[in-house]
């Protein structure tokens, strides 16, 4: 198998206002998001990062997605660096997250070619990938319809589909299944699987057990930011449930630290 993702020392501090500080209830100006993170992740793979809210999931997904740099460390995606060459980082990588918004004043048949033309795909793969993706989701009798006239589910399919747009190798996602239907939410997780058999890269972060054991063939437990746990589902689970194995993880990290 191919590692075509390497994150290694991951580490990115956030400076905190008073009004955080106060939130937090804490008397530091500032949050180690993460801290020290490293993981691999190879074709053919779907990695899980789970973890609760605040653990730092998102910020590793957004260091990943180069949004954000890290302060320490780097991350390898097919090789390139995402500090040092992130415009070479964007053209293997997917990155969808449900705080990502579609304009909704566009169509999906409008936004998959604009976003097409961004990624430099030809007019010929352009339409034969639109025309199995919006078959795949359902897309294609909504296509001329405005986003923002869409439901929530068929939004989060539009999204899907424009991520995938220039076919990349590796594919990061952020909650892919949050506030959907099931019925969606099974058509998101199918079509992971069967990414997986194209031999695709495929990280997800969730807090959601049942998608984990579903859909991740390795996972790694993430809280304040460090790697608590790691491997497959049956090394982390030691006979347990997830769910059980997780808190009993949690609460070994919250005793030591």
């Amino acid at each position: 198998m191919e590692c075509l993702l390497k994150a290694e020392g991951l580490k990115k501090t956030f400076r905190l206002s008073k009004k955080q500080m106060k939130l937090d209830k804490t008397d530091k100006s500032y949050k180690i998001a993460v801290d020290g993170l490293s993981f691999r992740v190879f074709n053919g793979e779907i990695y899980g990062l789970l973890g609760p809210n605040g653990a730092g999931k998102t910020t590793v997904m957004r260091i990943l997605s180069t949004l954000i740099k890290s302060d320490e460390g780097d991350a390898l995606i097919c090789g390139a660096s995402v500090k040092s060459n992130p415009s070479a980082v964007r053209k293997s990588l997917a990155f969808l997250t449900s705080e990502l918004k579609l304009d909704e004043f566009f169509t999906p048949n409008y936004l998959y070619d604009f976003y097409s033309a961004l990624r430099g795909v030809s007019n010929a793969d352009r339409d034969s990938r639109k025309a199995m993706l919006f078959n795949k989701f359902g897309i294609s009798k909504f296509s001329e319809v405005k986003v923002g006239e869409l439901s929530t589910g068929m939004k989060q399919k539009v999204s899907l589909a424009v991520s995938l747009a220039h076919d990349p190798r590796v594919i990061v996602y952020d909650e892919p299944t949050n506030g959907l239907d099931v019925l969606t939410a099974k058509t998101v997780t199918d079509f992971l699987q069967e990414l997986k058999e194209q031999g695709k890269c495929i990280i997800v972060s969730t807090h959601i057990f049942s998608l984990v054991e579903k859909v991740c063939d390795r996972i790694g437990v993430i809280i304040n930011g460090k790697m608590a746990s790691e491997g497959t589902l049956r090394e982390v689970c030691t006979g347990k449930t997830l769910e059980d194995a997780f808190f009993d993880i949690y609460a070994k990290n919250v005793a030591e630290n």
